[in-house]
């Protein structure tokens, strides 16, 4: 059994490869570059998840939704674009609805990779080796900005979600919120030492 290390920066984040990760055959690279960081994986598995589960995995609080909105929105701008003669609204909420089901129909079109990872700082570390959620922002030596163009900008005028490869929880709460809802405690295994952590911290 593995010794516990004795810190509070160690923590637990949720990961989860895109359909398009998936397809493009990108999981090995993915795992890769959080293994390589010292961060370790405590429970994977692919999964073809139903639309209520995948319903139930992101937020429906209007706040959120409206964000989502915004994204969009705010691509839009950039280009010069009028949100109400692409999307048909120009009300955040309304758009941000029609993202959230397009991005239901997307996480539905082939398999996921869920994961668990821990480590110091998982939650951002994980973030800064995914890079921005939009794939246009993304810096390069990140996944997104090594294997990712997509954009809001290119995703709403086809009516359909950014295809940006990963997810990543963003806090502690949404962690151990996406953690319970994806995994059993008896599918994620803790217990084992990684040879180069004594060597790492």
């Amino acid at each position: 059994m593995s010794e516990k290390k004795n810190t509070l920066a160690i923590e637990r984040t949720f990961t989860m490869i895109k359909p398009d990760g998936v397809e493009r055959g990108l999981i090995g690279e993915i795992l890769g570059r959080f293994e390589k960081r010292g961060l370790k994986i405590i429970a994977l598995k692919m999964v073809k998840p139903s639309v209520e589960h995948i319903d139930n995995h992101y937020p429906k609080d209007d706040t959120w939704i409206a964000r989502l909105g915004d994204k969009g929105f705010n691509c839009f701008a950039e280009y010069g674009l009028n949100p109400k003669e692409v999307m048909g609204t120009d009300n955040n909420l309304e758009a941000g609805k029609m993202v959230r089901q397009w991005l239901v129909d997307y996480m539905i079109e082939a398999p996921v990779v869920a994961m668990v990872i821990e480590g110091i700082h998982a939650i951002e570390m994980v973030r800064k080796i995914t890079g921005s959620t939009l794939p246009n922002k993304a810096e390069i030596g990140t996944i997104r900005g090594d294997f990712s163009v997509d954009s809001p900008a290119a995703a709403n005028l086809n009516k359909r979600s950014i295809k940006n490869l990963i997810h990543a929880s963003e806090t502690k709460a949404e962690a151990e919120n996406e953690i319970k809802h994806w995994f059993s405690e008896e599918e994620i295994h803790p217990d084992y030492d990684r040879a180069d952590h004594a060597a790492m911290f």
